[in-house]
């Protein structure tokens, strides 16, 4: 779906003024949004301001939590440069094939104590069997009837067949990630194209699947690359956005990559809010590492976090989270945000600019 045309926004827009565009249903180009990646330090708190105003105006102060189960661990036959699961990668992380119900059924549990509205289902590989498909689809089947969970699943690239199964089992969203620019994407992965994963979002799309993609920041691309998957994932208007920020992780390629800070992070995460106003964005991972004491500003531009652990990674205690959220008089909210209604109101005709 393509993005109303009414509205890039000329380059001298103040913040506040480009907050002021994109809520009256304007879109802010590339050169703004890189404007913004690149703009002095001191400049944080305005940005930040600005994509406040939109999130508030979209999701008040509500924030929403998500829960990540790691199904099947190593294996991949992919060369992705930023995961510790790759078949590149020394990094020491479990092995396991997908797990059994019990299993799975145990994280819905954990999930749902943990006031998560989301229960991600994760699994390393190229993509799923039929056979895997199959058993996450009738766990899921369980979970929905006795947790009542919204369910996002990470199985890798998807046949049509596979997404509309998922989909008739009760999955609600699959994560595929673009996880960078195309122009950067094999700089970080040879063994599939990003081609690959926007046509796996579309099989997705098609299956009536809402979609989940983000990135990955801090893998080496340019502020330009950035920029272009946040009017990418615009232009597709996915339901939700998770901004991972690099944990380089020893044994891995990009192991030596260790340059983001939490005032760039904080820009993109502004940016990202004011190129998908109207989208649920997550901090993914990499929040603890990256953002460390500014975790909470986050939330002035993002309304979802992960609670618990990551991948293969650990994450903040809940109890932490939860304390980080009532300090900001923010409140979690276990209730569906209306996606389509939020999109509604964002490519309304815009009116005319400040």
């Amino acid at each position: 779906m393509m993005l109303p045309q009414s509205s890039v926004l000329p380059s001298e827009l103040s913040w506040q003024e480009m907050a002021e565009v994109v809520l009256r249903g304007g879109h802010i180009g590339e050169d703004d949004a890189v404007r913004i990646l690149a703009a002095d330090d001191r400049d944080v708190l305005g940005i930040l301001d600005a994509a406040y105003r939109v999130r508030r105006h979209y999701f008040g102060n509500t924030v929403q939590l998500y829960y990540l189960k790691n199904a099947k661990s190593g294996l991949c036959p992919e060369d992705c440069s930023y995961c510790s699961q790759s078949r590149i990668s020394q990094a020491p992380v479990e092995k396991y094939v997908m797990l059994n119900a019990e299993r799975l059924l145990e994280g819905a549990r954990q999930a749902a104590e943990s006031r998560a509205r989301s229960y991600c289902i994760v699994a390393s590989g190229r993509g799923p069997t039929d056979r895997e498909v199959d058993h996450v689809a009738a766990v899921v089947r369980q979970i929905k009837e006795r947790y009542g969970l919204h369910i996002c699943c990470c199985l890798g690239l998807l046949q049509p067949d596979q997404a509309r199964r998922l989909r008739e089992a009760g999955v609600d969203r699959v994560n595929h990630n673009l996880n960078t620019s195309e122009q950067f994407y094999d700089q970080i992965c040879t063994t599939h194209s990003w081609q690959d994963r926007l046509d796996t979002l579309a099989v997705c799309r098609d299956a009536g699947l809402e979609l989940c993609a983000g990135m990955i920041v801090g893998m080496g691309e340019a502020d330009r690359d950035v920029a272009r998957v946040a009017l990418q994932l615009a232009e597709l208007q996915v339901e939700s956005i998770p901004v991972n920020f690099l944990n380089s992780i020893d044994g891995t390629p990009l192991q030596t990559l260790d340059h983001l800070n939490p005032r760039y992070c904080l820009k993109v995460l502004a940016m990202f809010r004011l190129t998908n106003p109207a989208t649920e964005l997550r901090i993914a991972g990499g929040r603890e590492v990256n953002l460390r004491s500014m975790q909470a500003m986050g939330l002035y531009a993002a309304n979802s976090l992960f609670v618990s652990d990551y991948l293969t990674t650990p994450g903040q205690k809940a109890e932490e989270d939860f304390a980080m959220i009532r300090d900001l008089g923010f409140e979690i909210t276990a209730g569906d945000y209306d996606s389509a209604r939020l999109l509604e109101m964002w490519n309304r005709p815009a009116a005319e600019g400040p």
